[in-house]
């Protein structure tokens, strides 16, 4: 069932090119990044609406958005800004350079949530092996990017 995750994690990384991509276009058409990824949320926030209308998913409690930690509120802002640096790194150096040091500082920044188990994540602690996949992916990065 393992495989399963793995290739649903595969086919969302590869979407990621691909939305860059889109909102660059969208850039293009509307002048601004800022203004394309307003349009990309908001076009993603209709299609997460209709899915909850669609499925009938209940409606959470005040209660229940209430017991969330204010910093669990931030989320949104953080996927926003993720969108507006793709929107001006795909224009700038590229797709595949851009995905490579997205990866590489999402490893590097998952590396430290897993081991001080913060917002949300269990402890794993760094190990060598860990580490030097990172540096491995990082001299990736660099490879992709000199050329």
């Amino acid at each position: 069932m393992k495989w399963m995750y793995v290739l649903f994690a595969l086919a969302a990384g590869a979407m990621m090119p691909v939305q860059a991509g889109i909102n660059l276009r969208l850039r293009g058409s509307l002048g601004d990044p800022v203004w394309a990824a307003a349009v990309s949320f908001g076009v993603g926030t209709l299609a997460l609406l209709g899915y909850l209308l669609v499925s009938r998913t209940p409606m959470p409690t005040l209660g229940m958005a209430a017991s969330a930690p204010s910093w669990a509120w931030t989320g949104g802002a953080l996927g926003a800004f993720f969108v507006f640096a793709t929107i001006i790194l795909a224009g700038k150096i590229g797709a595949t350079s851009m995905m490579a040091w997205l990866l590489a500082g999402q490893l590097i920044a998952a590396l430290a949530l897993d081991h001080f188990g913060v917002v949300g994540y269990q402890v794993h602690t760094v190990s060598w092996p860990r580490v030097f996949g990172i540096c491995l992916l990082v001299a990736g990065a660099v490879l992709v990017n000199k050329y």
